[in-house]
């Protein structure tokens, strides 16, 4: 797992982690929080296009917050609901032009249950915003976290002095 915070706001940046594959190589690097990677054109030369709805995790010091850009419909088109007996989140469109359904690997790691009443979701600029409130577990352990990195010494350039296996 790979974090990148900033030093001045203490926001988290980026959570990546990357597993390795069966025969012990390294594999893909997965994006949990933050921009995913654009791969950009193909040598073909055929590029994803660019008014598809596009999916990606931005926290705040107070929730969990999913941004899908492009998403031309009014806000009562949208319905996002706590489905808890398969752990995700499901945000879908009466219209029928878009579904997703996805998890919060927060509360997973920390084997905590989904409640619908945390959930809320807005929509601006074509983006629907779909924020969670953060539990007081996950907030105290963000809060042990960021006292922990406030120990290390972070250079000019963001990096930060640690350890590596």
């Amino acid at each position: 797992m790979a974090e990148e915070y900033d030093l001045n706001t203490d926001e988290l940046l980026e959570r990546k982690w990357r597993h390795k594959s069966t025969l012990g190589a390294h594999g893909q690097w997965r994006v949990e929080v933050g921009e995913p990677f654009t791969v950009g054109s193909l040598d073909a030369g055929i590029k994803e296009n660019s008014s598809n709805p596009f999916f990606m995790r931005k926290d705040t010091k107070t929730s969990f917050q999913w941004r899908i850009r492009n998403l031309p419909y009014p806000k009562d088109v949208f319905s996002v609901s706590v489905e808890p007996s398969e752990r995700c989140v499901i945000v879908k469109t009466s219209n029928k032009k878009y579904y997703k359904k996805f998890s919060i690997a927060d509360l997973d790691r920390n084997q905590l249950p989904l409640h619908n009443d945390a959930l809320s979701f807005t929509h601006v600029n074509n983006t629907l915003i779909i924020s969670y409130k953060k539990p007081k577990e996950i907030l105290t352990l963000e809060l042990e976290l960021l006292k922990e990195l406030k120990k290390l010494n972070g250079t000019s350039e963001g990096d930060v002095d640690c350890k590596t296996q």
